[in-house]
């Protein structure tokens, strides 16, 4: 039964390093390969308007693999809408990254590695930034729904290491699932001190201070949407994760340490086009 943490407060920093102390987080890192720090920085928005992930989480990400002797670590991401250095530096990783010594990529250049998915479901093949491939890899995502994926959270932010990003779309769960059975996450931490709410880019924050964190991160992302009031059982590259063997979905199956679901869970409202694709079923 895999341990999902949610941890409410006020400092986002030691917020993160309890989560991930609480799943054991540090037990799945293997000593032989660099740590792939993977926020979401779709565009160069602050991450007070619910948009981007909070340099305050991945710093704690950093501080706790400090304290576990991780020695290779690297913080990447592959910006879909701005210069990913921008963003960065919106979110103040830059500074995080000077302050750690800990190196800055952007994925979106580079090298490239192209990959067939064993039998998958809609993507044929991919181009995939050779340091995702290569790197052990912690996904840092925001709290927040999507128009088309329902909710995009740690699977959805693989994206970042792919290029061009709409070669994951039509059919966008399908291929998040198949994506994700190449470089699936390690570790999950999704920032929920400012969530978002309507849609990913909808910058409309909703004040959470929450950090959700375990390491199968099909069980944190539906911890994380049912938080938002979304049933995993209707985010489809959830429920086709699980089929696949990925990790569990099934909320009767996870431990919740910490704060319950209950004591947090708040009904975000979602987008027209994604209420709609749940009326369709």
């Amino acid at each position: 039964m895999p341990k999902v943490a949610i941890v409410r407060g006020t400092n986002p920093q030691d917020m993160t390093i309890q989560a991930l102390e609480m799943t054991a987080a540090h037990k799945v890192l293997p000593k032989e390969k660099p740590v792939l720090i993977k926020p979401n920085y779709l565009n160069a928005k602050h991450p007070s308007t619910g948009v981007t992930t909070d340099g305050r989480v991945i710093e704690g990400v950093v501080m706790f693999l400090k304290q576990h002797q991780v020695k290779d670590v690297i913080i990447g991401e592959g910006s879909g809408f701005a210069e990913t250095f921008k963003a960065y530096q919106v979110a103040g990783v830059d500074a995080v990254a000077e302050k750690w010594n800990v190196p800055l990529i952007d994925l979106n250049r580079d090298d490239l590695t192209e990959v067939k998915p064993v039998n998958p479901m809609a993507l044929k093949r991919i181009k995939i930034a050779k340091t995702a491939l290569e790197s052990t890899i912690i996904s840092v995502p925001k709290l927040k729904p999507h128009r088309l994926a329902r909710v995009t959270l740690s699977l959805k932010n693989m994206m970042g290491a792919v290029t061009p990003k709409n070669f994951i779309h039509h059919p966008l769960s399908q291929k998040i699932v198949d994506l994700a059975s190449i470089i699936k996450p390690s570790v999950a931490v999704i920032d929920g001190i400012i969530a978002g709410e309507g849609h990913e880019n909808s910058g409309e924050p909703v004040e959470m201070n929450l950090v959700i964190a375990g390491t199968d991160p099909v069980a944190v992302d539906s911890v994380g949407a049912a938080v938002m009031g979304i049933s995993p059982e209707k985010v489809d590259h959830l429920r086709l994760a699980e089929e696949r063997g990925l990790g569990i979905s099934d909320l009767k199956r996870i431990e919740v340490l910490g704060e319950p679901i209950a004591k947090v869970e708040k009904k975000f409202r979602t987008s027209v086009l994604s209420r709609f694709l749940v009326h369709l079923g």
